[in-house]
């Protein structure tokens, strides 16, 4: 079959923030492309994850920034809140996020299908019962929640479901001691719910440097989240009330309205043909893909969180720029996973850039290691306890900074210039000749002088 004789020359399953950022680009290049979504557009980011997230996030924030007013000479007064409102305004923007993919799509030339779609072969798939033919095929189909096997767990919520609970808990456990766990506790924190955020592992936040971990942690429980780590569920009841009486291996229990499981996530490529077809998976179940982003089959490609790497929706976005670029232009684009960005949207915020201490250790060898603990000015008079946490690892062969961590508020918009400075290869003494900004909190990466510890 001859590349004219085929429906498109690209026909792409999953539209979300990979799926369609391929698609666009691809479009753009002079490429005939379809898309397929059975849900909807803009994918895990825009309607359960990123987007909806940081919403309810700004929302909770404004518990402690009213309590702190009160430092600051004002007067709030009695305050309540709406959680049917926020919940209304957010579900509003979303829907008019999902008419801005579609409109980026129609406007790129992207013919879409709303339906689920099935590889045949190399260059056929099926939606809503009509067979069409590409050159190329692009899995995007994301990830979703994981259930953690305990009896009972029908009882629980995931993800997805929180950004549609009906009501706010009076009292929720979260299971997990990840990113999304600790974000979603932090945000029923922030709106009123009694947490009790429950991890197996010794220490939150697992992959990343372990100083945050354990300082996250300590935050968390000065506003009032009971963090426990080191803890497993056995089994979850219903009870007659309609509450869940969740019962510990340590033999303790806890009443509660939510249990909601932050427990992992795990790659969409159920029911879609690619073991039929002889596209390979890997042992945790996602899509295996080479440098290029090809699958065992030449003519099937996959991007995003299907593939298991950095499941983060930047990454999505330039992974599919790099499929487009590959298959229909020069294929110029290219994409590291050192030193990429990322950050935590617990309160406080978590973010960070390159390598932890302990992987520095393990590949340089000599390394020097800055940190400070601090109170932001802003609590001086506020009354927070919240303390900052920054903290720089540097290679003291080449003087190169490997790492960037911290916790504090807007500790993501504050990484992300450090993050071109890693990328940069920007050493200790680059960040020892940047003068400051004064009074803020960034200006610290830019003032700490003296190293807490050298190993060797």
């Amino acid at each position: 079959m001859t590349q004219q004789q085929y429906d498109f020359d690209l026909f792409t399953i999953g539209g979300g923030s990979g799926g369609v950022r391929a698609s666009r680009f691809a479009a753009q290049y002079g490429a005939r492309v379809a898309l397929a979504e059975k849900q909807y557009l803009g994918g895990t980011c825009v309607n359960v994850g990123c987007i909806p997230k940081k919403l309810l996030s700004y929302s909770a924030h404004y518990h402690d920034d009213l309590r702190d007013a009160a430092g600051f000479g004002w007067d709030i007064g009695d305050t309540r809140f709406d959680w049917k409102k926020l919940i209304a305004n957010k579900d509003e923007e979303i829907t008019r996020l999902n008419g801005i993919y579609g409109d980026l799509l129609s406007s790129a030339g992207v013919t879409t299908f709303d339906g689920h779609a099935t590889i045949e072969d190399a260059h056929t798939v099926r939606v809503n019962g009509q067979r069409i033919t590409a050159r190329y095929i692009l899995i995007a189909t994301g990830g979703r929640p994981t259930l953690p096997g305990v009896p009972g767990e029908e009882f629980g919520i995931v993800s997805d479901d929180f950004f549609h609970m009906k009501e706010l808990p009076d009292h929720a456990v979260v299971a997990g001691g990840g990113y999304i766990a600790v974000e979603l506790a932090a945000i029923l924190n922030g709106l009123g719910t009694k947490v009790t955020l429950v991890h197996r592992g010794s220490q939150l936040l697992r992959g990343m440097d372990a100083d945050l971990g354990k300082f996250l942690a300590e935050e968390m429980r000065k506003k009032g989240i009971d963090v426990r780590c080191g803890t497993k569920f056995r089994s979850i009841q219903l009870k007659d009330d309609g509450t869940r009486q969740v019962h510990f291996e340590n033999g303790e229990t806890l009443d509660v309205n939510t249990v909601v499981f932050a427990t992992g996530r795990h790659a969409n490529t159920e029911n879609m043909g690619l073991e039929q077809v002889g596209v390979k998976l890997t042992p945790t179940g996602g899509v295996e893909v080479d440098a290029d982003f090809r699958t065992s089959i030449p003519s099937i490609f996959a991007v995003g969180d299907v593939i298991n790497r950095i499941a983060l929706t930047p990454v999505a976005l330039a992974e599919g720029m790099v499929v487009a670029s590959a298959l229909f232009d020069n294929g110029s684009r290219k994409i590291s996973y050192e030193n990429i960005p990322t950050a935590v949207f617990s309160h406080p915020n978590v973010a960070t850039v390159g390598i932890t201490e302990e992987a520095a250790r393990a590949k340089y060898g000599q390394i020097k290691v800055f940190k400070s603990d601090f109170k932001a000015l802003k609590h001086t008079i506020s009354g927070s306890k919240e303390r900052v946490l920054m903290k720089l690892i540097v290679d003291e062969a080449s003087d190169r900074v490997l790492g960037v961590h911290m916790i504090g508020p807007d500790a993501g918009e504050i990484i992300q210039g450090f993050a071109i400075a890693l990328q940069s290869g920007a050493t200790k003494t680059h960040f020892d000749m940047t003068i400051g900004i004064h009074p803020t909190i960034a200006e610290e990466f830019v003032t700490m002088r003296t190293p807490i510890l050298q190993t060797v």
